[in-house]
């Protein structure tokens, strides 16, 4: 097994992910080099889903003597909280905040650690695990969109100094959006390192509610957003 170069705390935020866990930590497992810490931050959960993945990481740890020193941890739900109190347990210089139902390409540490050395944070390109050709074109303009603006959504795996994390006193307390006000804030720091290297993510919302419906929301909620309509609001339109 190859050991990890780059102190770097993998955070993800868990709600009822029971059926995503064994996949999750599996794919994590895979990485190379491997990462020194991965937090799991469930938000209460009423599917198991901390229980599972306990039992999960006792496999891994007798199967593989792990390098990685994995934590399961609970916290007040919301995205935002949860994101932040793993980052209260991490131990590495780097934080890198993972959607449960998305894919880090096997060498991620090595490309984040080439990045961290120009750039104090930074995001991976994107795709949908769809082979339909709206989605395929949908994961393209959020990569573009995503260069051109300086601004990442969660999907993308979001990097950060935890320095840099820290100054900015971590995600806004907000139920939606928490992504993309990060990263304004990051951007007045510096420009993100914004890889080309790609990160596998669900296309199940896409799925479930329509494509163009979905395209639709979104690019409506970010313009509202944009325009200053409270989170709040935006979290009752994108739950319905």
């Amino acid at each position: 097994m190859t050991v990890h170069t780059l102190n770097l705390s993998i955070i993800v935020p868990l709600l009822n992910e029971a059926d995503n866990l064994p996949q999750l930590i599996g794919h994590i497992s895979r990485l190379r080099p491997v990462p020194q810490q991965v937090i799991l931050v469930d938000g209460g959960s009423n599917d198991g889903s901390v229980s599972i993945a306990r039992e999960l990481l006792k496999d891994v740890s007798s199967r593989t003597h792990s390098l990685t020193d994995w934590l399961v941890i609970e916290s007040i739900a919301g995205r935002a909280r949860q994101m932040n109190a793993g980052a209260g347990q991490a131990t590495g210089e780097v934080l890198l905040f993972l959607h449960a139902d998305t894919q880090l390409p096997t060498d991620a540490i090595d490309k984040v650690e080439i990045a961290v050395r120009q750039h104090k944070w930074g995001r991976f390109d994107v795709r949908l695990d769809s082979t339909h050709p709206l989605l395929k074109v949908v994961g393209t303009m959020i990569n573009k969109r995503s260069r051109l603006v300086s601004v990442a959504t969660g999907d993308q795996a979001i990097f950060v100094k935890r320095s840099v994390f820290e100054q900015l006193g971590g995600y806004a307390d907000q139920p939606l959006m928490e992504d993309i006000e990060l990263c304004k804030r990051l951007k007045n720091i510096s420009r993100p390192a914004c890889l080309k290297s790609k990160v596998t993510t669900s296309a199940r919302r896409w799925q479930q509610h329509g494509k163009f419906r979905t395209v639709f929301l979104m690019w409506h909620l970010r313009f509202d957003y944009w325009r200053g309509v409270s989170p709040d609001v935006l979290k009752q339109r994108y739950y319905k």
